[in-house]
């Protein structure tokens, strides 16, 4: 069941599952909350999860015409504060480890740990935000389905399209159902982010990465060697996934978080 709280006048929705040390899901762009009911439900035993929909996406409202990584930081800060949670394990898929890793610039306090899901420290390059600008004129245009259909089938392992057939119309879907001016709005958002590399070496806060090695997205070869992993700190590669492996190595992925979140807790 969906709830809310107010944040500046207007609505934030989320999902809560089960009992326990807080687990908080922040998902990427082009997704809603939706995407991790299944995982979330694997993670929810022993455990409080909460689910966000970020500004602009599934139930929340938008606020602006840009909405920063900081901004969703201190939306996702507000969910901790909504929801009676002092400290929480957060992990951030794709966009939402960009959200994460802006939390946690703001407000370490509040982090037991936090994991970046197929997700990286580093600000766009030029061809990024040269692509980033592209989709802002196919939304504003009124052609979001071509960018949802090219997009999303890209997210998925290219072996894996036909095994998860029907998880990727299930993602079309959810991001079919985002607001226009909430995909543009975090796209303008992506393309303002500092890198964020510094937080993670300076050993802070413990930090679990996961990358996809069949990922179209994020080269897990190349990524990895450009971090300093801090002491304390796990990296694992899904040798079977893409850019969804809560999805494509579900039972894999939620026993890698529950073991790392047991481990520090």
């Amino acid at each position: 069941m969906k709830k809310y709280f107010h944040h500046l006048g207007k609505k934030i929705y989320y999902s809560e599952y089960g009992s326990g040390p807080a687990i908080v899901l922040i998902h990427g762009y082009l997704e809603t909350s939706g995407i991790w009911e299944s995982f979330a439900g694997r993670l929810a035993d022993g455990y409080k999860v909460l689910a966000i929909d970020l500004p602009g996406h599934g139930g929340s409202d938008v606020y602006s015409g840009t909405h920063t990584m900081e901004f969703m930081a201190d939306v996702t800060e507000r969910l901790l504060f909504a929801t009676g949670t002092e400290k929480a394990f957060l992990t951030g898929h794709s966009m939402g480890g960009y959200v994460t890793l802006a939390f946690l610039e703001k407000y370490p306090h509040k982090l037991s740990g936090y994991c970046l899901f197929h997700s990286h420290p580093f600000a766009d390059t030029r061809e990024v935000i040269e692509r980033r600008k592209n989709d802002i004129t196919l939304v504003e245009s009124g052609r979001k389905f071509m960018l949802v259909a090219d997009s999303v089938r890209k997210m998925y392992a290219n072996d894996n399209l036909e095994k998860f057939k029907t998880a990727l119309e299930k993602s079309k879907s959810i991001a079919g159902s985002i607001r226009p001016e909430g995909i543009t709005a975090v796209l303008r958002g992506m393309m303002e982010r500092p890198s964020r590399l510094h937080l993670i070496e300076k050993e802070s806060v413990p930090f679990l990465w996961i990358l996809g090695a069949k990922d179209n997205y994020i080269d897990s070869g190349s990524m990895k060697n450009r971090v300093k992993m801090p002491a304390g700190s796990e990296l694992h590669v899904l040798e079977n996934s893409g850019h969804m492996g809560f999805i494509e190595e579900e039972e894999k992925s939620a026993a890698i978080i529950r073991s790392f979140v047991k481990g520090i807790g």
